[in-house]
Parts: structure tokens; sequence; C-alpha cells
């Protein structure tokens, strides 16, 4: 009997690197790898299903657990994370100076749900008393207009939601004063060609979030990877498989970053910078699976509730395959 094939969409990652070229295998399964960006890989695979095995958006995620027929199941592997208080930037006519600025203001994000905002707001409300309902939030294309939110919306009614219009952009409305700030994962156009009319809230944000670190213990997690739920149900060793295999292919860049023979990453320093990493964050920067990363995903789950998009608080151990928390011991 052959293995089983299944196509999986991902960006091309360092840590999944092997994967896409086939050095690590995968425990009775064939992978048909596609390197996509990862907002086709949402917008497809949320829409229409496209894949078996998916990079997804744990917001995203997180929302399709509440359709009557849930369609995917995830595995506790994050491909990314990042902290985010390098992407709040805000019109520098604006009159927003430090974080409690940001009450009262119009306030872009390309998607309501997209999971850098989520986490923003979250930490604006838990850090620095910004309540999320202390704003109206606008949401469309940031470089291109028409953009709508990949999964329909119910919010509360204290939660102020718009579309901008669908000839704008919302880093032309951020350039022009139309919006006072926006959230988001990309910088925009008009912060990188330097106007000065955009800047960041944060400007020394290493700091910042470093500090966010040793206070929280927090590395956000933006990224999961899911399963196709037919595929899943009638393949249930494939969530243990997928997560032994990428665990192993987190490994190998692991020990790359350590070789001090030669610099496999373009980084001139990169050994004291990895020093300083692990001498802030442990060895195992990058956690996969639950335990590790049971205090950040709670957080996000409570954020995700208190931002309207969740219709209860999830637990963490409810939204993995049962079958990719555990594995056996001699």
């Amino acid at each position: 009997m052959g293995k089983l094939r299944l196509t999986m969409a991902c960006s091309n990652y360092d840590r999944t690197r092997p994967l896409l070229e086939g050095r690590v295998p995968i425990d009775g399964i064939e992978l048909n790898y596609l390197s996509l960006p990862v907002e086709e890989t949402f917008f497809r695979m949320l829409r229409h299903r496209e894949f078996d095995v998916a990079e997804m958006s744990l917001s995203s995620y997180t929302l399709s657990l509440f359709r009557e027929d849930p369609p995917f199941v995830a595995i506790p592997v994050f491909p990314s994370r990042f902290f985010r208080h390098s992407c709040i930037y805000v019109h520098a006519g604006s009159g927003i100076r430090e974080p409690k600025d940001l009450i009262g203001k119009r306030i872009g994000n390309p998607e309501y749900q997209m999971t850098a905002p989520v986490w923003i707001r979250g930490i604006l409300s838990d850090e620095y008393g910004v309540p999320v309902t202390g704003a109206t939030y606008l949401s469309g294309g940031e470089e291109e207009p028409g953009r709508p939110e990949k999964l329909a919306l119910s919010l509360p009614p204290e939660i102020r939601a718009e579309a901008i219009p669908a000839t704008k952009t919302l880093s032309q409305m951020i350039d022009a004063g139309e919006i006072d700030a926006l959230y988001t994962a990309r910088a925009p156009s008009t912060f990188t060609r330097g106007s000065g009319r955009v800047r960041r809230l944060f400007e020394d944000y290493p700091a910042v979030e470093q500090a966010y670190y040793l206070k929280t213990r927090i590395f956000p997690i933006m990224h999961t990877v899911v399963i196709r739920r037919e595929v899943y149900e009638q393949n249930r060793w494939v969530a243990q498989s997928l997560s032994k295999a990428f665990v192993a292919a987190q490994k190998e860049v692991y020990e790359d970053l350590h070789d001090s023979g030669v610099l496999k990453f373009m980084l001139p320093w990169l050994l004291p910078h990895l020093e300083e990493t692990e001498k802030l964050m442990g060895r195992d920067f990058w956690p996969y699976g639950l335990e590790p990363n049971e205090h950040t995903l709670s957080t996000f789950l409570r954020y995700s509730y208190e931002q309207g998009l969740s219709q209860r608080q999830l637990t963490p151990r409810e939204i993995f395959a049962p079958e990719s928390l555990e594995s056996f011991k001699l």
C-alpha cells in the first residue's frame, strides 16, 4: 500500500524548508508542498478548502470552530510568531503620542478578525488600559482596494467596526489622515516610502517587546497548521505524523543557527544575536506543542472572546487534534 499523498500550502520558512525540500520524511505521507504567500493560502483554504493541510491564521481557525460543521482541525505547530508592538502605525498629525491617545480614534485594520490586530488590541487593553470598545475600526485593503473579511462576522453592538470605501486603501488613508492609526501585519507602503506622515507608535519597539516578553512570557502566535477535517477523520494518524515532521524540520534549523563553523544565514552577527535571544527566551525560543504554549494560547483565546469574535472562550486543549497532544514514552 502506497503512502497517503497530501497537498500542503505553507510559506517558505527556514523552519519548514526541510519539508519543502523533502529532507525530512513524514510517516506514511507523501507531501506535495505548495509555497504560497500567507494571504493567498488563507483565502483559498477558508473560501474553498483547496488543500489537505495548510498554514492558517490562528484567529481565522478559532472562528472556524464555531461553524455548524467545523471544516478544519489544527495541530500545535506554529510556523509564524511575531511581537506586534512594531506594527502599530499612526498619522503624524493625529495627536497620538502614547497608547492611551488611541482612545476615541479611527483605527484601520485589514480585517477586524486578523490575528495581528487581535493581538495588538489585546496587548493595548491588558498593558496600557486602551479598551477594545474605545475606538472605531475600519477594515479594507491595505494596498489594494476591495479586501473583504474572509469570514462573516457578527460583532456585539459595543464594537464599532465598518468597511472603508471600496475605492480606498488603508495605506492611503493613514497617509492622508483619514484614519488616525493602523494595526497591521505588513508595514504600509506610505510608511516605508518615508513621507514622514506615517510613523510607528513605539519607535524603540525592540526594547518595548523585550520588556513585554519579560513581564508576560508571551511570544505571540500568529499561525498554526490545520488539516481538512474529512482528511483527518479518515486518517486520524496524520495529526501525529505531521506534528513529528514539523518538529524534526525545526530541529534542523536550531542546529544550523548554532553552527559556528559557517554562517548558514545572512546575518553577520548571527551568533551574538542568538546568544542574546536564548538568554532572554531560552534555547527553545520558538516552541511547538501544547504545554509550553498554553499561557500564550489561553491569552489569545481570551482576546478573541473579549473582542466579540468567539462565541465563547475556548481552551487551548480543545482546539487541537487530541492525537497531536501526546506521544508514547519508553
